[in-house]
């Protein structure tokens, strides 16, 4: 499957993984609507939505910066008619935005708290919401969400248990969505790393430059995207490694920030 003149409405796609993603599909010509907040550049973060869109422009595809933040419904129904619009439907829903907070319940501010559910499993459940209607008009309609497989272990919750809780809100989201619109044929996955990738989340809140130093690099989820898009398997955890390898890929020295350093296994894995 080609992409070229397909839509990909992308949340929080100004940077990291939903910029590479986006940039693997503007090669084969997608149109590409990112919905983010970042407008103007800001100290500790790369990149605005309108830098975003020369890069997709140049690298072959039409992008849509759409300023949006996912927890204010009335500007993700904007930005969807916005997009619509602009180029006719929607074919496919990333939906990447996210917050992370690593803190106990016994320390973590309930603003903190009210962010993550906010973005993550709410924001998630309201872009598809408001997508879904275009996606049903779409041939290849797919909903592809930045979410881990679900676990039960303790370990999962002993000590970030509100960030777990947010997550996995996010995959139950796909879990329901997979079979709610398998009659619609609308794909809907979930997509995780088998270890930390190099965003300004692990920078800034993670580990700094010494866990960059140990992470893989964007393109390695935008390379799993691209092979998930051309299928159409629906209600799976789709883990990056698992993908690549079934698809003939299983040297990813590439992706490494540090060639032939050690990497840092991802936090649910």
């Amino acid at each position: 499957m080609n992409f070229k003149d397909k839509t990909i409405f992308i949340t929080g796609g100004s940077r990291g993984i939903g910029k590479a993603i986006a940039l693997k599909l503007a090669a084969d010509g997608a149109n590409i609507v990112i919905a983010a907040k970042t407008t103007e550049v800001q100290p500790k973060l790369e990149g605005t939505i309108f830098s975003a869109a020369e890069e997709i422009e140049k690298a072959g595809g039409k992008c849509l910066p759409v300023k949006c933040d996912i927890r204010n419904e009335e500007e993700v129904v904007a930005a969807v008619n916005a997009a619509v619009e602009k180029f006719g439907g929607i074919d496919i829903l990333v939906n990447n935005a996210s917050a992370i907070n690593l803190s106990p319940v016994s320390i973590l501010p309930a603003k903190q708290y009210d962010l993550m559910m906010d973005i993550n499993t709410r924001g998630t459940y309201l872009v598809s919401r408001h997508c879904i209607p275009y996606l049903k008009k779409s041939s290849c309609a797919h909903i592809l969400t930045l979410s881990p497989p679900i676990s039960i272990k303790k370990e999962w919750f002993s000590h970030f248990a509100p960030y777990t809780i947010s997550k996995f809100g996010m995959s139950m989201l796909t879990m329901g969505m997979a079979e709610e619109l398998k009659k619609d044929n609308i794909c809907v996955n979930s997509l995780w790393p088998h270890t930390t990738i190099a965003t300004a989340a692990v920078k800034n809140i993670l580990g700094g430059d010494e866990l960059m130093k140990k992470s893989r690099k964007p393109e390695i989820l935008a390379d799993t995207a691209y092979f998930i898009f051309q299928s159409r398997e629906t209600g799976n955890f789709f883990l990056d490694e698992e993908v690549l390898a079934k698809n003939g890929i299983t040297d990813l020295s590439k992706y490494a920030v540090t060639p032939g350093g050690e990497l840092m296994k991802d936090l649910f894995l």
